[in-house]
């Protein structure tokens, strides 16, 4: 029934405060005081005094989720149950071929500086690995072995 006769001080106050009308904290044993107040200045006065205050806006705890992030930096927690997207939508396709195609690249190189395959086969082994042949630098081994043999 109090809070009937200070509806119009909360909602000045709350302009005041620049808060919601929610936010708003009006000391339970000072009511009298508070009806008392009509003008803007005179809630203000309260305001300073500390008989209205602006409660505290409390956000969302990222406590839980910090802990989990560090879990899954561990490798942890990223198990079949807590996937949601497909294979191509956590990792893109272009992402997995460019992984992929650079490391074959470079192996194609290393091989030739090292003088393990020809200029000749290595522009064969290069324009292969282009077109997707090879499933990895294992894969780039194992035809080379068989192009020897």
């Amino acid at each position: 029934m109090i809070d009937l006769n200070i509806r119009s001080q909360r909602n000045i106050a709350k302009g005041i405060l620049k808060v919601g009308k929610n936010k708003v904290w009006i000391d339970p044993e000072k009511t009298s005081s508070v009806q008392e107040a009509i003008t803007k200045n005179d809630l203000r006065k309260l305001i300073s005094e500390g008989t209205i205050t602006a409660r505290p806006i409390v956000g969302t705890s990222t406590s839980r989720s910090k802990k989990i992030k560090e879990q899954k930096k561990k490798g942890q927690m990223k198990g079949y149950g807590k996937r949601k997207g497909t294979k191509t939508a956590r990792v893109p396709s272009k992402k997995t071929w460019i992984k992929k195609i650079r490391a074959q690249r470079k192996e194609l190189k290393t091989l030739k500086s090292k003088d393990k395959i020809t200029t000749r086969e290595y522009r064969h082994l290069y324009v292969k690995s282009s077109a997707g042949v090879f499933k990895d630098k294992a894969g780039i081994h194992l035809h080379i072995r068989k192009m020897r043999s």
